[in-house]
């Protein structure tokens, strides 16, 4: 009866732990469905959600899709995304923690581009507008222009598809509680 106790207490274990990187692997895979449809824009500070939306339609007049991929993150999420690469075969994808990424208080989102076929670009050379320039750098100046920082111009690590607006906060100062303040209408 002892050794029956301990076959199925083992089994028990053996099936957490297999459960319990099948959750990781929930949470650290991409969710490719959620890109191709692009991710609804909601819970960003109001600023940021207004300027992503005029983005979306200057992008629009130039005949470029733009797809926003990420948005407002959890802890969880940002921890999974932290252990992507460090945890698997996978490319680093951020050097940013639970809590030291702008994702984590509504004041970032990541975007792709839709081509005219429906399918969603990563290469940032694309030119889908045919006018010579890449359709991402062109969306990084209307960013820009709207009051984002754009994450390819990063130097440590080059974040193409990031933007974000601080606010003139620090990471640190938003760990502490301080947020950007909030225009009433």
């Amino acid at each position: 009866m002892k050794a029956f106790k301990h076959f199925t207490l083992s089994w028990l274990v053996i099936i957490l732990f297999i459960g319990f990187f099948f959750w990781l692997y929930q949470l650290t895979k991409p969710d490719y469905d959620k890109a191709e449809e692009g991710e609804e824009i909601t819970n960003l500070h109001p600023e940021v959600q207004e300027a992503v939306e005029t983005l979306i339609d200057r992008a629009d007049d130039i005949d470029i899709e733009v797809v926003i991929t990420d948005g407002l993150r959890t802890d969880e999420e940002q921890e999974a995304l932290y252990a992507r690469g460090r945890e698997d075969d996978r490319d680093i994808v951020t050097h940013a923690r639970a809590g030291e990424s702008y994702h984590n208080y509504g004041l970032a989102v990541d975007y792709a581009i839709r081509d005219h076929d429906g399918e969603i670009i990563w290469d940032i050379h694309y030119d889908g507008n045919d006018n010579g320039e890449s359709d991402w750098f062109e969306v990084a100046d209307i960013a820009k222009d709207l009051g984002f920082e754009w994450g390819g111009d990063f130097n440590r690590f080059p974040d193409y598809p990031h933007l974000q607006m601080t606010f003139g906060l620090s990471i640190s100062e938003l760990e502490r509680s301080y947020r950007p303040p909030v225009e009433e209408d």
